[in-house]
């Protein structure tokens, strides 16, 4: 079928790559070519329009979010194929010159594929103002985490806690929840937390820590977060629980906190959304909230080494799920915080948990499809699927990484106030 859309198609691909198909792709016409296994539906020359305006990741985005392109067969499977490629540096090397240009540019014309720039979908972020303000930061947090409570119950187990699980069983019958309640009690083993201590939870989510930590170690909890969603959920959990008089939960910024010092500060998959020019006065916040010899768990995603291309998780990332976030190599997270003053403690490794962590979110959004398209829309609930399915392919292939650390602000002689053994593990 050379003369095909499919073939014609094809063919210019396999030209700039210097290789076969990694995957195969079917046209609006019905044709398809390329190997056996995950097949791209193109189902409309919107689809490629998107794409010539938007070459690569935020193209292929955009039409795969809109419903113009979709894929029949193991999406995990398809990415896997993509990014073999771009591990062997084949894709790398593609550079449009100016005649691959103009060849896809004829291309476009022959198969009618030329017209105005389609427009983005609704569900892509567009933030104002400068960058990591307190008013874009409230924006950002809030095109992520005010999505839907309802939607976030259905994907999250009851815990409702949004970040990597500690997996320590693989007996039938452990499960997911299971799992972020041995997360939650590591977290309060490693802080140390006893009845009375004073917690701080910088990032609270849905209230997962707060009422772990008051309910089982006994504290006294303060949690602030921006997302407005969040916060109205957390009060919900407190009344529920009988813990108001114990945890206060606040819609406030972590730059905004004054009222230290806490026995014990945790901060679980926040600091990804601080950005690099602040991080600083996160970790200085962080151990000026400390009294000395307080603890501190920071759980953080990192990506790469220094000079990463796409600290922020690529084009769909950013765009569509957390804009302006910054994943740093741990490395530099550590220097940020012997930087502000912490000594760093223990560095402990979750990222296979997180594998597994996410492929539960995942076939909890297949099994739920219906529902999910209820409380969010198609369109929305199409990017949860790119994201769950290519996160945990991510860390998977060691492309993303999590880590626990556990620091302390040591007193004035230099004590950390730790014991010769690790307790907590």
């Amino acid at each position: 079928m050379p003369n095909s859309t499919a073939g014609r198609l094809a063919a210019f691909v396999e030209r700039l790559l210097g290789a076969p198909l990694p995957i195969a792709f079917r046209t609006w016409d019905g044709e398809r070519v390329g190997p056996e296994g995950p097949t791209v539906v193109l189902k409309n020359r919107r689809a490629l329009r998107r794409l010539l305006y938007a070459p690569g990741e935020l193209g292929l985005a955009r039409a795969y979010v809109s419903g113009d392109l979709d894929v029949e067969g193991d999406l995990a499977d398809g990415f896997r194929r993509i990014w073999a490629l771009t591990r062997a540096g084949e894709l790398g090397r593609v550079r449009l010159a100016p005649r691959d240009w103009a060849g896809a540019a004829g291309l476009a014309a022959r198969l009618g594929v030329l017209g105005l720039p389609p427009k983005p979908p609704a569900e892509e972020a567009r933030l104002t103002g400068v960058l990591h303000s307190l008013r874009r930061d409230r924006s950002a947090i809030a095109h992520h985490y005010d999505l839907s409570n309802a939607f976030y119950q259905l994907l999250l187990d009851d815990s409702m806690a949004y970040s990597s699980g500690y997996w320590t069983s693989d007996e039938p019958g452990y499960g997911l929840a299971q799992a972020q309640h041995d997360k939650l009690e590591l977290i309060c083993r490693k802080l140390g937390l006893r009845p009375g201590m004073r917690l701080l939870d910088v990032g609270c989510g849905w209230g997962s820590l707060l009422v772990h930590a008051a309910k089982h170690h006994g504290v006294h909890a303060v949690g602030v977060t921006l997302s407005a969603q969040q916060v109205q959920h957390v009060r919900a959990r407190l009344k529920q629980h009988d813990l108001e008089d114990r945890v206060e939960v606040r819609q406030q910024d972590y730059r905004e906190l004054a009222d230290a010092p806490f026995d014990a500060v945790a901060s679980v998959e926040m600091g990804e959304h601080v950005g690099e020019a602040n991080y600083p006065t996160y970790a200085n916040t962080l151990f000026r909230m400390l009294t000395p010899a307080g603890r501190l768990v920071l759980q953080q995603m990192s990506r790469g080494r220094a000079g990463d291309t796409a600290p922020g998780g690529g084009a769909f990332i950013e765009r569509y799920i957390a804009p302006d976030m910054t994943m740093r190599p741990l490395s530099a997270t550590l220097g940020h915080l012997e930087t502000a003053g912490f000594e760093i403690r223990d560095v402990h490794a979750l990222r296979e948990h997180y594998v597994a962590t996410v492929r539960e979110w995942a076939e909890t959004l297949e099994f739920h499809w219906a529902e999910a398209v209820a409380l969010v829309g198609e369109a929305e609930a199409r990017v949860w699927r790119l994201y769950l399915v290519g996160g945990a392919l991510a860390f998977e292939e060691n492309r993303m990484g999590v880590d626990q650390i556990l620091a302390v602000r040591p007193t004035e002689a230099g004590d950390s106030g730790f014991p010769a053994t690790r307790e907590w593990a």
